[in-house]
């Protein structure tokens, strides 16, 4: 019975790392997916400040449907995802973008490659545990914890020992 639940467990891990591998790995792994943690309050009340987005590459992108790109080389936020709501132009002469809680438009106007996906799932207030994981004094404790744990439980000294009678 034992060995048929470890079988078990085993082709459940197996099954979920494979259904990663397939449609959640990141890109920078060589997967197409791509995780944006919501900052700031410009897709409210789309996406809340928190939340945790998943975002897949698409063929073409249309006016109205949020797109994720990153800010480009030479401008303030180099390099960091942003998340807005196509509100005009093309893939070919550039999108005109702009948040949803916002009264103007993006001064980016990413072309159709600049652009790296459109949400697949969002999962409502995630991101504010990962952030909050992600902090150094957070990670010093887990790291901490996870070594005290692991020498209490590894300790072969801490069997008590048969104390010896005193001799008279």
């Amino acid at each position: 019975m034992i060995r048929v639940l470890r079988l078990l467990r085993l082709a459940a891990v197996v099954t979920l790392l494979g259904a990663w591998v397939v449609f959640l790995r990141p890109t920078n792994l060589g997967g197409s997916t791509t995780y944006l943690l919501v900052r700031g309050t410009s897709m409210l009340p789309t996406y809340p400040d928190g939340d945790l987005l998943i975002l897949g590459a698409a063929e073409s992108y249309t006016i109205g449907e949020a797109v994720a790109y990153r800010v480009p080389e030479g401008d303030i936020g180099a390099g960091h995802l942003v998340i807005h709501r196509i509100v005009g132009g093309s893939a070919a002469a550039g999108w005109d973008l702009q948040g949803d809680n916002n009264n103007a438009v993006d001064p980016w106007h990413p072309h159709g490659s600049d652009v790296v996906g459109t949400v697949r799932l969002a999962i409502p207030a995630l991101g504010k545990l990962l952030g909050f994981l992600h902090q150094p004094v957070t990670l010093a404790a887990l790291a901490a914890a996870l070594v005290m744990g692991w020498m209490v439980m590894s300790n072969p000294g801490s069997r008590r020992r048969e104390e010896v009678p005193a001799r008279p």
